[in-house]
């Protein structure tokens, strides 16, 4: 009696976080799958048409383009964020003056609104007053205003301001994994005539390993499904070079006045097939990477 009571109260702790679940993840899920065999504009009738959504998809030139943008999304954003995370973590571990204002710091861009903070890049990063253009115009650093937002340089700066977004996170999540390595270890690896370097080669690096796994993994995924900054700075343009996958089918679901031809008309129903595809390549990324991080562990 006792322990079906506890079982009950536990349950009952658990409803809130379960009825949220079901309400705002499974529902949604099940609601796009069910619409994945239909021709629905998100109005009016909608018709059975099979996998004829999916065929689409696979002949969609544009959506494989925004797929192409996101792995070099993706991979612009993990070059830079996990070195330059390690980096500062590895920094801020030792004992320096004010290490505790300067975690905060670095870490506050995490808890800042996506949507605010790309419209503040977004205001230094204007070709034609921005802030960024006028300081290197006043100190004749460049020669003319630069476009920053423009098909040369868009990708490069949206991932200028996701690494900015996201290294204070990463850093933490190192500092913590730092923490754990205990001194005993360095002590060891000193008396051995290790030098900083190499202690941070052959101690830091191996003792870390758990703590990466976990950080590039998260890394990905975020990375993949980024795309709240890009819809703010540059609405996936110009001319589709920073159209991401996420991007892609938000503009499906809730088109907006902007280019390319997934802004211009709501479909439902491809909206749906496509957020599948798009799951299962993220999906099928993040199993790669787990799967095969876990084989190098058993090996290294």
């Amino acid at each position: 009696m006792r322990k079906s009571k506890e079982l009950a109260f536990s349950y009952g702790f658990l409803l809130p976080s379960l009825s949220l679940t079901l309400i705002l993840g499974i529902y949604p899920i099940a609601w796009a799958m069910r619409y994945m065999f239909y021709d629905y504009k998100g109005f009016g009738k909608k018709t059975f048409i099979g996998l004829d959504n999916f065929a689409r998809v696979m002949r969609d030139g544009e959506f494989w383009h925004s797929v192409a943008n996101t792995f070099a999304y993706a991979g612009g954003k993990l070059a830079l964020s996990i070195p330059l995370a390690l980096l500062l973590a590895v920094v801020l571990n030792r004992g320096l003056r004010g290490r505790h204002i300067l975690r905060a710091v670095f870490f506050l861009p995490t808890i800042v609104s996506t949507a605010v903070m790309a419209v503040v890049f977004f205001a230094i990063f204007n070709a034609y007053n921005g802030v960024l253009n006028q300081f290197l115009l006043k100190y004749k650093l460049i020669g003319g205003a630069v476009d920053w937002l423009g098909a040369d340089h868009a990708m490069l700066t949206v991932v200028l301001v996701s690494v900015w977004g996201a290294v204070g996170n990463y850093m933490l999540l190192f500092l913590a994994g730092l923490q754990n390595i205990p001194a005993d270890v360095y002590e060891s690896a000193s008396l051995d005539g290790a030098n900083k370097l190499q202690q941070f080669r052959y101690v830091t690096i191996p003792m870390l390993g758990p703590v990466m796994q976990m950080i590039v993994m998260l890394a990905i995924i975020n990375a993949l499904k980024g795309y709240e900054s890009i819809m703010v700075l540059t609405d996936g343009g110009p001319i589709g070079k920073t159209n991401v996958m996420f991007l892609y089918v938000y503009k499906l679901f809730f088109p907006t006045a902007g280019t390319g031809a997934a802004s211009q008309i709501q479909e439902m129903g491809y909206g749906s097939a496509v957020s599948f595809v798009t799951a299962i390549i993220v999906g099928l990324i993040t199993a790669l990477y787990y799967f095969g991080s876990k084989r190098m562990n058993r090996y290294a």
